[in-house]
């Protein structure tokens, strides 16, 4: 699986890019690569925390759903950021990546408001 993703503002660390690719990982259910469309080289790692974290339960304004092209009857996919580490893989909950899944717009969504870690061990 690959599919085109556009941010509505560069994600942290990857100004000034918009266009992103985002591809499914073989052999790794709910891991994929998002990698910037004009530089192959910025790539992160995103995982589904649906399949590895399910107590992960963030909520979305209506604001952030909308910015996205979704109502607040509808659904994101939610994806969060991976970061490998010697001893073992955390993921960011407090910035979550939010996408429409019928047109591809996304945002890298900040949840000010609520109290998840920014490293968060990922289990497998």
């Amino acid at each position: 699986m690959s599919a085109a993703v556009s941010f509505t503002a560069p994600p942290p660390g990857f100004e000034p890019h918009v266009e992103f690719t985002l591809a499914a990982i073989d052999g790794a259910d709910g891991l994929y690569s998002l990698t910037a469309a004009a530089d192959r080289g910025l790539r992160v790692f995103v995982v589904d925390p649906a399949i590895y974290l399910p107590e992960y339960l963030p909520r979305f304004s209506a604001e952030l759903l909308e910015a996205i092209g979704l109502g607040s009857a509808q659904d994101p996919q939610v994806l969060v950021v991976a970061r490998p580490g010697g001893e073992a893989t955390t993921v960011n909950l407090l910035a979550p990546v939010l996408l429409n899944p019928e047109t591809g717009q996304g945002s890298q969504v900040i949840l000010s408001d609520q109290h998840w870690p920014v490293q968060a061990e990922l289990r497998a």
